[in-house]
């Protein structure tokens, strides 16, 4: 079966923010016809979405997702850091569900010498 894998970052029941590795699967779906047949997902809701440019060098500090959104890297790498302490450094083509909307949430830094473009998608 065919899948797309993302990165969840999530609150457990102590407020703590951790890393989760997810995939999701994809079916085979007539998805634009008369185009031949596709993989897609299962449909999800959205609300909004918004361009991101976070410069070289920008660092947010501690905090929770201000809305649960997929971040869907463009461009250059970016890390984030769980409440637990691990790491993890995301590049142009990831996925990210941002999942943790309470308590110290993620730290998140520009790494290497490139700007980092998201589209975030809210919902």
């Amino acid at each position: 079966m065919n899948h797309i894998e993302y990165l969840r970052i999530y609150t457990d029941e102590v407020d703590c923010s951790h890393f989760e590795e997810v995939k999701i699967g994809l079916d085979s779906t007539n998805y634009a016809p008369p185009a031949p047949n596709l993989n897609t997902s299962e449909a999800g809701e959205a609300n909004k979405y918004v361009f991101l440019d976070l410069p070289v060098d920008w660092y947010g500090d501690w905090h929770p997702t201000p809305v649960r959104q997929w971040l869907a890297l463009m461009s250059g790498e970016c890390e984030f850091e769980a409440g637990d302490g691990e790491k993890r450094v995301r590049k142009a083509g990831d996925i990210v569900l941002l999942d943790d909307t309470s308590g110290k949430g993620h730290q998140t830094k520009v790494v290497g010498n490139t700007s980092v473009r998201i589209l975030a998608v809210h919902f």
